[in-house]
């Protein structure tokens, strides 16, 4: 009975994940439609000397999104093999790797966008901060998925090494 109760718990866990990951997904996809254009025009309209970096810099964060959204499917298969029992198998390293490359790549697009900023000379403060924001967030992202990833590594290297010695 209590191992019952144990699955059950994992799966409203897992289920709470992938709700989590879905209303992720939702709320960048109508950000990235609705909002972020509306507040480029406002940009433009503030600041109408950098007009000419509206659309690069949307072109930019939509690059970003995606890696993002390849990474939040990642997530969610990682959450699949989960219910399946299959969260120490080869499948969970590789989508882990798969995150990590995602915060790589939204980081190193963003890098390059600070480099386009700062060689037109049009850096914005608001604009700077959250760009670091996103940044940071995917650095940490894909660090932390490095070290998961190396960690389950590991933990599959003993278990083939305990399944071969029984």
């Amino acid at each position: 009975m209590a191992k019952g109760l144990l699955n059950n718990l994992k799966q409203i866990k897992t289920i709470l994940l992938k709700i989590a990951i879905f209303v992720i997904a939702v709320t960048i996809g109508v950000l990235s439609v609705f909002w972020l254009p509306w507040q480029a025009n406002i940009l433009v309209n503030m600041y109408p000397e950098f007009d000419y970096l509206e659309y690069p810099l949307l072109v930019g964060i939509y690059l970003s999104t995606i890696p993002f959204f390849f990474a939040l499917y990642h997530g969610y298969q990682l959450l699949i093999y989960i219910d399946k029992n299959m969260a120490f198998s080869d499948l969970s390293v590789k989508s882990l790797k798969r995150i990590k490359y995602c915060g790589i790549a939204i980081a190193i697009l963003y890098v390059i966008g600070f480099i386009i900023l700062f060689t037109e000379d049009a850096e914005q403060p608001g604009i700077l901060l959250l760009g670091l924001v996103i940044m940071f967030a995917s650095v940490v992202i894909a660090v932390f998925s490095a070290v998961l990833q190396n960690l389950l590594k590991s933990a599959l290297e003993i278990k083939k090494e305990n399944d071969l010695t029984v």
